[in-house]
């Protein structure tokens, strides 16, 4: 059925009543193709938007650049923490001495008949250990030993700001610890 423009018979309105809006005077209807209720944005409310939405991408680099710093800290350790304790386990558990090298110059750590693991490099170490255990290279070691001792020291894994994580093999019994270390 046609629509008639300005002819606001009771059969075009009483078909499509939500397409049909009288005039404020009430007289004629006219056909209006989305309801009044329905507006677009501003061009001030899509630059608001816009300028949100390039402020939240520029910030989104930073905060996942110190997330993934923040992993690989936690990731070095812990497992810096697991292979002293298994060094200790192993040497007790086989009955022979092992090591756990750690080589500041090449920034690599890990037990000395294991491939050595890497440092991430925003991280730095310090290591404690007595004279003997350092060798001509620069290679540094605790040495576990069968009865369950083991020659001691401590690692310190330091983060950029100095804050960090000391983690300290006790000689008498060959238990490691994990103490935080502040600025």
């Amino acid at each position: 059925m046609p629509f008639v423009v300005g002819a606001a018979s009771a059969a075009n309105i009483a078909a499509t009543p939500s397409r049909l809006k009288p005039f404020p005077h009430g007289r004629k209807a006219v056909l209006s193709p989305l309801p009044c209720e329905t507006r677009g944005f501003t061009l001030v409310e899509l630059l608001v938007v816009f300028a949100i939405m390039a402020l939240v991408a520029g910030l989104v680099p930073m905060a996942y650049e110190r997330m993934n710093q923040g992993a690989q800290y936690r990731d070095a350790v812990r497992t810096m923490f697991s292979e002293l304790r298994s060094a200790r386990a192993t040497a007790l558990a086989e009955g022979r001495e092992t090591r756990f090298t750690v080589d500041l110059a090449q920034r690599r750590y890990g037990l000395a008949d294991e491939p050595a693991r890497s440092l991430p490099e925003p991280l730095q170490l310090r290591m404690t250990v007595a004279d003997r255990d350092i060798s001509p290279q620069g290679q540094a070691s605790i040495r576990f030993l069968p009865s369950g001792g083991a020659t001691g020291g401590s690692i310190e894994i330091l983060r950029a700001p100095g804050s960090g994580t000391r983690l300290r093999v006790d000689w008498l019994s060959g238990r490691t610890t994990q103490e935080a270390l502040l600025p």
